[in-house]
C-alpha cells in the first residue's frame, strides 16, 4: 500500500544548484513528485545566507524509516556536513514533513515534524501544495493553519526555480 509523504527541502549552500540535484535524486528513486513554489527566506537559529525552501510531495511504498533512510542518502551524497550544530549552514535537508496520517516519535524520526506548525516556510510551501490535508495531529488544514500564520510570519518572497 501507498504512502502520500511530504517533505521539506531546503538550502542556503550553492542552494539553486544543491535544490535541482536534490529534486532529481528524489525524482530517480521515487518517480513522480509535487513541488510546491520555491520560497526565500532567512535563516532561522542562526545568522547565516537565506535559505531556498519548497516542500515535495511524493508516494511510496517504503515504509517511514526506509524513506528517511534514502533521505539521509541524498543529503550525504550532496555533502551534507552532519558535524555542524542543528542550526548552521547547509548543503541541502531533507525532511519527512507527514507519512500518510502517521504519528510517530521514536529512534531519531519524528512525525509529523513541528516545525510544520513553527515555521513559514514550511506551512507556507505544504499549504501550496495540500491546503484541504488536515494536520494529523490537530485535524486543521494546512490552509486554516496558513491562514492563522500569515499575519505575523516572517518574509516569505517567492524564488523563480526551474526544478
Amino acid at each position: 500500500m501507498s504512502a502520500r509523504v511530504y517533505v521539506g527541502c531546503g538550502s542556503n549552500v550553492e542552494r539553486e544548484t544543491r535544490l535541482r540535484q536534490a529534486i532529481a535524486a528524489l525524482r530517480e528513486r521515487f518517480g513522480r513528485v509535487e513541488l510546491s513554489p520555491v520560497y526565500d527566506s532567512a535563516a532561522v537559529g542562526f545568522d547565516g545566507f537565506d535559505f531556498l525552501n519548497l516542500v515535495v510531495g511524493l508516494d511510496t511504498e517504503l515504509g517511514v524509516e526506509a524513506v528517511n533512510a534514502v533521505f539521509r542518502d541524498i543529503e550525504n551524497q550532496l555533502g551534507r556536513d552532519r558535524s555542524l550544530p542543528k542550526f548552521a549552514s547547509r548543503s541541502i535537508d531533507l525532511d519527512i514533513l507527514t507519512y500518510d496520517d502517521l504519528v510517530l516519535n521514536t529512534s531519531g524520526i519524528r512525525v509529523p515534524r513541528p516545525e510544520i506548525l513553527e515555521n513559514a516556510f514550511v506551512l507556507k510551501p505544504l499549504q501550496d501544495l495540500a491546503p484541504d490535508t488536515p494536520h494529523p495531529e490537530n485535524g486543521e488544514t494546512y490552509a486554516v493553519l496558513w491562514q492563522r500564520m500569515a499575519p505575523t510570519a516572517p518574509r516569505l518572497d517567492l524564488f523563480p526555480l526551474d526544478l
